[in-house]
């Protein structure tokens, strides 16, 4: 599918099959556009002729044009075929869980007006933090579900993991040894509010984790209206000072990974978030930044609503041109939506499984409960299962005992719920073309925004393909400035 847009004084084709991208002049984009009408397929001579006196053109440059455009679709390089893919296409072997977001706590030391979390209890009115037993026995289903793969991720979250510090280093150094063991390599993510950072923590985050997720939303007023602490005290002061330490610390050469972002939610409240990501470059001199979108009931006052979304657009604009001018300085910004690799990312068939919800990804709760995600924590529905069931089918060093499987404890019919919605079988996104970027958007959105896991987002949709738009023209202005 190609896709035609005009963004700051650029004309863009970009070709979602193959993702190629070209930027044209006016003649050669509403040429395209031509083509693009008539399916790829080259207008006849009588058309050409008539678009050759609209626009008071020689023919000779546009049968030249066209003959180039015949070339690039020739080599598929320019409306390339479809790429059909099914579920044994995906998954030949079966899926395979090998990524899991792991429930330190379900507690906070905030109190977040838009947390999906329910304040770190999800809802349950129960705050509970995870054993060192049940985190065991958690990773020891990761491994046994792990199969064959090598590379495995645990998202250590909450609640406020850092309030359960301890079972956060046992199990750390639990990870390492049986990764040891058993050949894996478990890379551990945390993601904290950052209100207890301290020093001691940041160092062993630093030397221990090969990512970290620390949540701030930007400038003092915004951050302070959406995420204040417990009885509505101001949490923007020491959460900046904690972050801006550990970014330093982070990016040392003391440190063994230097993988992290800072990651702020834009709400109605302010839809400038630009001047937020903005602030919290220059303020805690972070280099790697998300700001994502609310995702709430509607009806709030802090939703984002449909009137909103031109607004937003033209913000995902203004921050497109804030990261292209920091590219020209020995400190570049990153935007996490825009970074978008478009000649050596991810196979196809990686993004059309999107995040793996249910299929390759899972969360566990400090009770041990196994649910498709950690958004989908608490929604009975999707419950499906419990990592106690570890005992009965493997030994005590989490071994799986012959002839068991991990599946063996898992609700066949919750898996089958998201297996039969991965994107290739989603109608609404077949002529989409930022449907290899997104891989079929968020199915917790989906959920919580509309009530259903078929329903699209639209507004989610909406934002997603400008993000889409926002990458594919800075990679354009790189390459120019490349050049």
């Amino acid at each position: 599918m190609v896709h035609l847009f005009e963004m700051k004084g650029k004309k863009i084709a970009f070709d979602s099959e193959c993702s190629s991208i070209y930027v044209l002049d006016d003649l050669s984009y509403n040429l395209l556009e031509r083509y693009r009408r008539k399916g790829g397929e080259r207008p006849s001579e009588t058309e050409l002729l008539l678009f050759s006196r609209e626009t008071e053109t020689d023919p000779g440059e546009i049968t030249e044009i066209c003959d180039s455009f015949d070339g690039l679709i020739s080599a598929q390089s320019l409306f390339a075929p479809r790429i059909e893919a099914d579920y044994s296409t995906l998954y030949p072997d079966g899926p395979i869980i090998k990524a899991m977001c792991l429930h330190i706590c379900h507690d906070c030391n905030m109190r977040c007006l838009y947390c999906f979390a329910g304040t770190g209890d999800y809802g349950t009115h129960n705050r509970s933090m995870l054993s060192a037993e049940t985190g065991r026995k958690a990773v020891d289903f990761l491994v046994a579900a792990s199969g064959e793969r090598h590379h495995l991720d645990i998202d250590f979250f909450g609640g406020e993991p850092l309030m359960n510090w301890p079972v956060v280093t046992e199990l750390t150094d639990y990870c390492e040894r049986i990764g040891r063991r058993s050949g894996k390599d478990i890379r551990i993510t945390i993601t904290t509010n950052s209100l207890q950072l301290d020093r001691e923590k940041s160092e062993f985050i630093n030397k221990h984790m090969k990512n970290c997720v620390l949540s701030i939303d930007g400038r003092p007023d915004v951050h302070n209206r959406m995420r204040p602490g417990i009885g509505g005290t101001a949490t923007y002061e020491p959460i900046r000072n904690h972050i801006r330490d550990f970014v330093k610390l982070r990016e040392s050469e003391k440190s063994a990974y230097h993988e992290y972002y800072v990651r702020g939610t834009f709400t109605r409240h302010n839809l400038d978030f630009s001047e937020d990501v903005k602030h919290l470059a220059e303020t805690l001199d972070a280099r790697h930044i998300s700001m994502e979108p609310v995702v709430s009931e509607p009806g709030t006052s802090y939703a984002i609503r449909d009137e909103d979304v031109y607004t937003i657009e033209k913000e995902y604009e203004r921050l497109a041109e804030y990261l292209d001018m920091t590219r020209k300085t020995d400190k570049p910004v990153h935007f996490f939506h825009f970074k978008m690799d478009f000649e050596g990312g991810p196979c196809v068939y990686k993004r059309l499984k999107g995040c793996g919800v249910g299929s390759e990804y899972v969360a566990v709760t400090p009770e041990g409960d196994i649910y498709p995600c950690h958004q989908f924590v608490g929604e009975k529905e999707f419950l499906m299962g419990n990592v106690s069931g570890m005992e009965k089918i493997s030994d005590k060093n989490g071994v799986l005992l012959p002839g068991r499987r991990v599946e063996d404890i898992l609700d066949p019919t919750v898996r089958q719920m998201f297996f039969e919605r991965l994107m290739p079988n989603r109608e609404s996104c077949a002529t989409c073309f930022a449907r290899y970027h997104c891989g079929g958007g968020c199915a917790a959105n989906r959920y919580f925004a509309t009530g259903s896991l078929d329903e699209e987002y639209e507004i989610g949709c909406k934002l997603t393909k400008k993000r889409l738009e926002c990458s594919i023209w800075l990679a354009c202005v790189k390459q120019d400035a490349d050049m």
